[in-house]
């Protein structure tokens, strides 16, 4: 490869400013290896020495010109020299690929990534700007094998080789599986990975929100799938840029726009299929984030099946592709309509059956209750009549069957006593079947102690 020197009079970069006063190696033309290059016979040049002396003056004679660097007198600074490196290399290389093996890896606060390529025959200084590492998803692991592409460069204030690094990647995926195993453990760690917080899909949603790309295949397929299922739902697309440096952003915004909006009963966020590249926004973590904390239950269908993003991981519904998602949001509207037919007769036959069990249920109770009240009426009689048998016995009555009579006075009052009523008083003796009247002769009392002798009442009072 011939190292090609920036063109005479050319423009220099504002990073040389502090060099412009250097002088030009390549001013006196020449060939940027050999550094001279024999003069034409007509050229003549004034060139003056370190003390200011005109040397036509001093020799009186034509001399050939002389490159800066070829003389003692024509020495160069140490910037110079470095900085005409710098040109020719950032001239002469493109942009490049290298593989190697990182080692020394180191972060500086200021954000740069400072750190070696080596192989087994030599070591190349690297490093990446902060406004680079924004385009690679982690930063390498040390001893990690990896492509790099950048510029080969010189650091002019040391005269250092290095090569300022623009994309990295892993040989394999590395890079790319560090940083998404690195955010889903944040994720993880947070509970946003946990199936007990996914909702339920609704099951029948009126109003489907769409954040895809407006021209993306994805956004045809959903609508084709839908309508074809069912063409009452309603799609509403939020637009959004779906691949590159902006796409975090942009997906952001339109869940912003979902969460602010609030209309939509289900809500579809993904994109056809693509390199790891061009889905490597959905595994953006703030991305994720955002989708979980989102009040709407969200179906993620991002690329084809064999693509796990991370918002595949945080969403309620994963589908492997934007028809599936379309599939699994739209129930298909002749099937509703059977099955509604077929719960309709079904509702009628239970209600039938219903109707025929309650009538059966209610003429057993009915018995039921007419046998329990036979029941409680037979036993209550039983035990009115063992009453009324043991009230019989102990009844008067019973006892006058026999052929006893009770004497009462004529007020009603029980005579229990001879000794309560005196000759000529007037009883009412009181039968079995009536009533008699008499008036007493005289009253004979049986005295304790007489042997049973009957004593004259009469005598008894006058004797007291």
């Amino acid at each position: 490869m011939t190292p090609a020197r920036r063109p005479r009079g050319a423009a220099r970069p504002l990073r040389e400013a502090a060099a412009q006063d250097a002088p030009d190696l390549f001013a006196a033309g020449g060939d940027a290896v050999s550094g001279r290059q024999a003069a034409a016979p007509s050229t003549r040049a004034a060139v003056r020495d370190d003390v200011g002396r005109d040397a036509d003056a001093e020799f009186g004679a034509d001399v050939l010109p002389v490159a800066p660097g070829e003389s003692p007198g024509s020495a160069v600074s140490v910037a110079t020299i470095t900085q005409t490196v710098k040109d020719v290399l950032e001239g002469a290389f493109p942009p490049l690929w290298v593989r190697g093996e990182v080692s020394d890896f180191k972060q500086h606060r200021n954000g740069h990534w400072y750190f070696s390529l080596r192989d087994q025959e030599a070591s190349l200084r690297c490093v990446v700007w902060s406004r680079d590492t924004r385009r690679i998803p982690a930063a390498p692991d040390e001893g990690m094998t990896v492509v790099a592409l950048g510029q080969v460069t010189v650091y002019a204030a040391r005269g250092d080789l290095q090569f300022t690094v623009r994309a990295m990647d892993a040989v394999g995926d590395g890079l790319w599986r560090k940083a998404f195993e690195q955010a889903r453990a944040r994720l993880e760690r947070d509970g946003l990975l946990d199936p007990a917080r996914k909702r339920a899909l609704p099951f029948l949603p009126r109003r489907i929100a769409v954040i895809t790309s407006r021209d993306g295949a994805a956004l045809h397929d959903i609508i084709s799938v839908t309508r074809r299922r069912n063409p009452l739902v309603e799609l509403v697309l939020i637009p959004a840029a779906v691949q590159g440096e902006g796409a975090p952003a942009s997906l952001c915004a339109a869940l912003d726009r979902l969460e602010a909006w609030g209309g939509a009963d289900v809500a579809i966020i993904g994109r056809g299929g693509g390199s790891r590249e061009d889905l490597w926004a959905f595994n953006d973590e703030t991305v994720a984030r955002r989708v979980a904390a989102c009040s709407i239950p969200i179906i993620s269908a991002v690329g084809h099946e064999v693509d796990v993003s991370l918002c595949d991981l945080v969403a309620d519904w994963r589908a492997p592709t934007p028809s599936a998602a379309a599939e699994r949001a739209v129930p298909v509207l002749d099937d509703l309509r059977r099955e509604v037919r077929t719960l309709a007769r079904q509702l009628h036959t239970a209600a039938h059956e219903c109707v025929r069990e309650g009538r059966r249920r209610l003429e057993q109770g009915s018995r039921r209750l007419a046998q329990d009240a036979r029941r409680l009426v037979e036993r209550r009689r039983l035990g009115l009549e063992g009453l009324a048998g043991q009230l019989h016995a102990l009844s008067p009555l019973a006892t006058m069957s026999r052929g006893f009579v009770a004497a009462t006075t004529p007020a009603g009052r029980l005579i229990a006593s001879a000794g309560a009523v005196a000759a000529g008083d007037e009883v009412h003796l009181r039968f079995r079947d009536g009533t008699a009247v008499t008036q007493v002769q005289s009253v004979m009392l049986h005295a304790s102690g007489t042997g049973g002798e009957a004593v004259d009442a009469d005598s008894v009072n006058g004797q007291e």
